[in-house]
């Protein structure tokens, strides 16, 4: 079986419109801002760090994390998302690992956060599994949960 590699390429002239032209699932369509609002806000929120999110070099996905520490004394995730035609293949789980990996390199990284919808289980699911922990914490309409890296 073909090893398939999933890999972040930050977001630049070359990959940007690509992103843009992915899609989650219909229901999933309420929980998250489409990448090119993302993309947009990352041009005016200098902190915003975007990536392009692949499998085998091929662009399957978009995720966006804060340079700086915020709310809870953490840094924050601000999106992921992979494409409906790739979605329950792991690629998210992988993608997340290595947005920890790169957010761990952060000056007093010791805490990474991400809000996401009560009603959102594919994002529960994903964040649970990768030792994400629900405290309590509340923000409008999301929950906050937290990994804490050390």
């Amino acid at each position: 079986m073909e090893q398939n590699k999933v890999s972040l390429t930050e977001l630049d002239a070359n990959n940007w419109y690509e992103c843009c032209q992915l899609n989650v699932s219909e229901e999933q369509e309420a929980f998250i801002e489409s990448n090119a609002i993302s993309i947009a806000q990352s041009k005016f929120v200098t902190t915003l760090s975007p990536y392009a999110i692949s499998l085998n070099d091929k662009i399957v996905g978009f995720l966006m994390f804060n340079t700086v520490k915020e709310e809870l004394d953490g840094y924050w995730i601000y999106r992921i998302m992979i494409d409906k035609d790739y979605q329950s293949k792991g690629i998210a789980k992988i993608a997340v690992q290595l947005m920890i990996s790169k957010i761990a390199e952060l000056p007093d990284a010791d805490k990474v956060v991400v809000g996401y919808h009560p009603d959102n289980k594919a994002a529960h699911h994903l964040y649970s599994s990768v030792g994400f922990v629900d405290n309590g914490d509340r923000f409008g309409k999301e929950m906050a949960v937290i990994k804490n890296l050390n």
